[in-house]
Order: structure tokens, then sequence, then C-alpha cells
């Protein structure tokens, strides 16, 4: 099969959506399909066609930035050629160009299916309510045009505003998990290089330092763990600085996280390659995921911690909760509640025993190549006989 895989950031970019299509798309090469991905060119020292583990990637020239997202005026044109030549259409929502790749695709009888990873949900304001209107527009517009719609959990698709509309399109795939494993030597390797040796529990957080993650509900829960654990450390793996959009944010929670700095109990490390995320999970105690709306779905860290014997404390939101639920690796709290963090992150430190468990058949569900496979029979489900 000749897959085109439409998506607005991939790699180098950094976040769950471009993890996820990177893993799948990988997954589908090894299985023997051409794989090419149409993204934009947000990151000028990157070349505008290339091919990175059998993958084709074509960047199309980025003229302006809107927020977090970008104006592509040859988008259309390099679409229209690129679906021609390709036998399904896999758009991976949201995204502002999805409509025209849809339009096209519709125009030249090309299945179509999205993967909807979440809402987008700006903060307030009028341009960023303007912004969600028409990403709104351009989601149902999309989801009208497109054969098929995969969700990560029936959870998040029951909860949201797009999907519990399009019911009858929706085909539930949990998402690719996969990362190396890390030896002893890293492992002990990573806890050198971070000074976490003396500090207990160790605290982790993977995510884009951005409002909708909720990294105020974390350090309003410090206080009450410290009570209990004088010498806990925070380490967060992630972009921090000067993250679009999310600037102001940064600055107005910054004062808090430079007190516990300045007592070595927080830590950026910035973005980690897959064999560090992996010693980086082994270092910790608790992963916790404070996130406050429908942007976040489901939360790959937590799998990934678990697979590396890592319980989590997610908020109770639709799909959020669900890798907990399902695997028993942690404790669920309610959305945006310090209080209740503080206090499942102290059970958890006080009997870690009690929510690990094998990780190995979590591993097993989450395998890239089961996931490519489920994409694959459904991809083929929609070709001509």
């Amino acid at each position: 099969m000749r897959i085109l895989v439409v998506l607005t950031y991939y790699r180098p970019h950094t976040s769950g959506l471009t993890i996820y299509a990177e893993r799948l798309s990988k997954a589908l090469v090894k299985r023997g399909h051409k794989v090419t991905v149409l993204t934009s060119h947000f990151d000028p020292a990157t070349p505008r066609e290339e091919v990175l583990d059998g993958v084709h990637i074509r960047r199309v020239p980025v003229l302006a930035r809107v927020g977090k997202g970008v104006i592509m005026p040859q988008f259309g044109l390099i679409a229209a050629k690129l679906i021609k030549a390709h036998d399904v259409i896999h758009l991976h929502l949201p995204q502002f160009d999805a409509v025209t790749a849809a339009i096209m695709g519709l125009l030249l009888r090309k299945p179509m299916v999205i993967t909807y990873h979440c809402d987008l949900l700006l903060p307030p304001g009028l341009v960023n309510r303007i912004v969600n209107l028409g990403m709104s527009i351009v989601n149902h517009v999309t989801a009208f045009f497109a054969n098929r719609i995969v969700a990560y959990t029936h959870d998040f698709a029951e909860h949201s505003s797009l999907l519990s509309k399009y019911k009858n399109k929706l085909t539930i795939i949990q998402p690719p998990v996969e990362l190396p494993e890390a030896s002893q030597s890293e492992i002990k390797g990573f806890s050198i290089e971070n000074e976490t040796d003396g500090f207990f529990p160790i605290i982790g957080m993977a995510s884009r330092f951005a409002s909708e993650k909720g990294v105020e509900i974390l350090l309003d829960a410090l206080p009450k763990v410290i009570a209990q654990y004088p010498k806990l450390k925070v380490l967060f793996a992630g972009t921090y600085q000067e993250v679009k959009g999310e600037e102001a944010y940064f600055e107005r929670l910054y004062p808090i996280i430079k007190t516990y700095q300045d007592h070595s109990q927080w830590q950026f490390l910035g973005n980690l390659s897959p064999k560090q995320m992996a010693a980086f999970y082994r270092n910790l105690d608790v992963l916790v995921l404070p996130s406050l709306n429908s942007t976040e779905s489901f939360g790959l860290v937590q799998i990934e911690a678990m697979i590396n014997g890592t319980p989590c404390v997610a908020s109770a939101l639709p799909g959020v909760r669900q890798p907990i639920r399902q695997h028993g690796m942690g404790k669920v709290v309610p959305i945006g509640d310090s209080g209740e963090l503080a206090q499942a992150i102290i059970d958890i430190a006080d009997q870690k025993e009690k929510y690990v468990c094998d990780p190995e058949p979590i591993k097993a569900h989450y395998q890239p190549d089961q996931v490519a496979k489920a994409y694959e029979d459904l991809f083929s489900s929609l070709l001509p006989k």
C-alpha cells in the first residue's frame, strides 16, 4: 500500500502526536508499505525532503506562524500531487490543513482515515476564541468527508464534542508505544548526572511546559508532599523554554519553581532521547500527569512509565484515566485537585510495590507492529477489492 500521512508537525518536533505518527509510520514501513509524511517545514535547519527509517518526509515551506499553527501557501499544490500518487490518506487531527487534504482526497476518490488525537483548546482571549472556532469547523468538515475515524479509547470518544457525533465512523485503536531498554549502567549514569541520590521520592513529569498540562497543580501539591517527604525531587523532561504560546505561563510559574531549584528539588532535563527516557523512568518513584483539559486524551508517557516499572498519577480526564484503570499501575485523582494529587504521590511513595505489576503484558499490548497491523486492516478494508 502507498500511504500518505498528513500532519502539521513531524520530527524533529517533539509531542505525543508526532511520536505516535513516527512510531506508526516506521512500523508500517517494516510491514512492507510505502509511507510518505506530508508536514510543515517549521525548522529551516531540516531538509525539505528526506528519508528517515524508510519513511519519505516531504516538508512544505512555512510563510508565517499563527500561535501554534502555520500558514503554508504551497500546501494545496504539493498535497494534490501526493494524494494522487497514494492509495490512502491518513490525517492526524487537530490540524488546519486537514480540510484541504480531505477535499482533495474526496475529489480524487481516495480513502481517508483520521486519527483524532485530542481537542484543541487554546487559552482565553479573542484571537484564541476565533482560532478555536475555526479549528472546530475544520475538524467537523474533515470528519464529515473521512471514511473512518480512529480514537485511542471509547472513554475519550464518548466525551468528545467531535467524536460523539461520528460514532458510525469510529474505530478504536490504542496507540503505539515502545522504548529501548536502558542498561543498569545507563540507569545509574542518569542518576549520577542528575544527582538523584539522597532524594525520595523522585517525581517525574514528561511533557511540554504548557498550561493544559497542569504544572501549577503539581507545584501546589508539593508543600503537602514535602511535609511527609522533605527530600523529594522533581525531574521535568520535555521542552520548557520558549514553548510557542506558553511563554507567559512559564514566566508566571518560574519564580515558584526557582525556590525549589535553589534547594535542588526541581530539575529541568529538556528533551531526551528514547534511551534517555527509558533511564529517566527507571529513576522515578512516580510519574504525574495533572492535565487539565481534553487537549490531553491519553498520555502516552503513562504507558512508557509503566513498561519501565514506574506507577503513575493521572487526572480523571476522559481517556487520560484509562491507562491506570486498565493496567492498575497508579492512582486517578480529580482534575485540578492539588490536595488529592499530593496524597496520591504520598500513597505511592509509602507502598510503591502495591502499584507495580508485570510490565510485559502492557508492553505487548502497545507494540507498534500490532498497532500497524490494525491500521493495515483498516486501510485495506477501504480499498477497492
